[in-house]
């Protein structure tokens, strides 16, 4: 399986200039082969390169860099094509969508740009990197990560490594090939997973993973993030630009404590995971406006992306249910009423009178999905008819 690993690039002041400058100048090309494309009606990988490669060659890209900016530009074309075909960007007629239709792609200076091997080269024990820029080869470039992320990269790194920019520090993100652990073929159950926001996850076993303190967290940003906007001064403009992601990396790091807890559960008692599907949530809930905030902050894409990828690693089979009628169905007697879940954190039901919190109730009624769903996709083990 494929993941990403990244290292912080350190360089001098003058060789972070020249990376900056590169990165400058590769996006300014992809913009213009991007135009070129547009004008074109988007033409294959192979034809686009007949019309920009010789004058991406004269603006003083390498043969390689000129390459991946071709490449990619290609490739920012085919995922706006697939988010119409997902309805990702409205509906046809929209005006979002004839917004999208009715210009080029555009690339920021920053965005990112792919390296190969013949233009980045790694030296694990001394932990550099030597780096094609414009203004010529970067050599003996020094980069930080953990050791952990050193050991996958010297034992797994292959294909492409992105150069990007954050805040004004560089890094590359390089694709690793890490082999899967065998897929557990009998779990001996599932380990249903109720995602929510005031609890994060509450899982079946009993875990559960509050959501009290992220919510508090991205309250203080929010409310940061207000004052700042009205102060409206210089310094404060530069503090909103360096705290500009720091809620989204606390989240992150939550979702990866919460994920790699459940999947070692999983993985020590021999069993699945069964998760919600709860993809095109956002378009068909609707909030008041003073939940909206906490809806769309809501992060269980990436935290099902997360339990998904520690799963396939550990070998652990993920299934995903449907989440129709999961609150509202008691786990002791399936009976299904609107009125089962008394408030959030409530479940009464009105038939065998069984009492649990909702979340508990709703997490076994996923466990006993994911075994079914688990059940019918799989291969019949009766015998073939002589």
């Amino acid at each position: 399986m494929k993941i990403v690993t990244q290292v912080k690039l350190m360089p001098e002041a003058d060789r972070a200039a020249a990376l900056r400058s590169t990165l400058h100048a590769v996006n300014q090309a992809s913009n213009w082969v991007s135009k070129v494309a547009f004008e074109r009606g988007v033409p294959r990988e192979y034809e686009l390169r007949k019309h920009t490669y010789a004058e991406l060659k004269a603006r003083g890209l390498g043969a390689q860099a000129a390459q991946h900016v071709i490449k990619k530009t290609r490739d920012a074309y085919t995922t706006l094509k697939a988010d119409f075909r997902a309805g990702n960007l409205g509906k046809p007629g929209s005006k979002r969508r004839i917004k999208a239709e009715s210009r080029p792609v555009t690339f920021r200076p920053e965005s990112a740009q792919p390296y190969d091997d013949r233009c980045l080269s790694w030296q694990y024990d001394a932990q550099t990197v030597s780096i094609w820029t414009t203004a010529g080869r970067l050599k003996n470039v020094r980069f930080a990560c953990s050791a952990d992320a050193l050991k996958t990269l010297r034992e797994y790194r292959k294909g492409e490594a992105d150069l990007i920019e954050r805040d004004g520090v560089f890094y590359l993100v390089a694709v690793c090939e890490v082999p899967e652990a065998p897929l557990n073929e009998d779990p001996a159950g599932f380990v249903g997973v109720d995602l929510g926001i005031v609890n994060i996850a509450t899982t079946s076993t009993g875990y559960r993973a509050a959501g009290r303190g992220l919510n508090r967290h991205r309250k203080r940003q929010l409310d940061l993030r207000r004052t700042l906007q009205a102060k409206g001064t210089k310094s404060a403009k530069r503090l909103l630009k360096k705290r500009s992601r720091k809620e989204a990396r606390h989240a992150a790091d939550i979702n990866h404590i919460v994920s790699k807890t459940i999947v070692a559960t999983a993985e020590r008692t021999g069993s699945g995971i069964a998760l919600e599907d709860l993809a095109g949530i956002r378009s068909r809930v609707r909030l008041r406006k003073d939940q909206r905030t906490s809806l769309h902050s809501w992060s269980f894409h990436q935290l099902g992306a997360f339990l998904e990828y520690k799963a396939r690693r550990a070998g652990v089979p993920l299934v995903y249910v449907d989440p129709a009628y999961t609150s509202r169905q008691c786990s002791e007697c399936d009976h299904i009423d609107r009125k089962n879940r008394v408030d959030q954190a409530t479940f009464a039901c009105r038939a065998c009178g069984f009492l649990a919190n909702a979340d508990d109730n709703a997490s076994h009624n996923i466990a006993r999905k994911g075994e079914t769903v688990w059940t019918a996709g799989r291969e019949s083990r009766v015998p073939a008819t002589p």
